[in-house]
């Protein structure tokens, strides 16, 4: 992705911004759809994994100098005690293999000096059904 871009995105600051998912060219994130089971006799049954490159980022930092990304994840945890806790790990991206940014909400795009599309009316597809 180009750093002109990422820079009119994030600023030269390397302050921390938030959330949005970074998608790269690897299969860099590993998901689980659901638990793994226990089930009877102790045969463990594992949910599936499904990668992709689409990583999630809680919060996220710019370093232009390096062409690098600092990518903070953050997840929790319900210990059997009830006793929540929170794991956070660190990814640093390479800018060159970042293919994309995806952001929850359209505010970006003043910093990219645009102003968001105005909802037009809905328009129905040839083949689509109304009714």
């Amino acid at each position: 992705m180009d750093l002109g871009l990422l820079i009119k995105i994030f600023g030269e600051s390397q302050s921390w911004h938030g959330p949005c998912i970074a998608i790269v060219a690897a299969d860099a994130s590993v998901k689980t759809p659901g638990p793994d089971h226990i089930m009877g006799g102790g045969n463990k049954v594992y949910a599936p994994r499904i990668t992709s490159g689409r990583v999630s980022a809680d919060a996220i930092c710019l370093l232009p100098d390096q062409r690098a990304l600092l990518v903070i994840q953050r997840s929790r945890h319900k210990q059997t005690t009830g006793e929540e806790s929170l794991q956070e790990s660190l990814l640093v991206l390479d800018i060159g293999h970042l293919v994309g940014l995806e952001f929850e909400n359209t505010r970006v795009l003043r910093q990219l000096g645009l102003a968001a599309p105005l909802a037009g009316e809905r328009q129905y597809t040839p083949g689509s059904l109304m009714g």
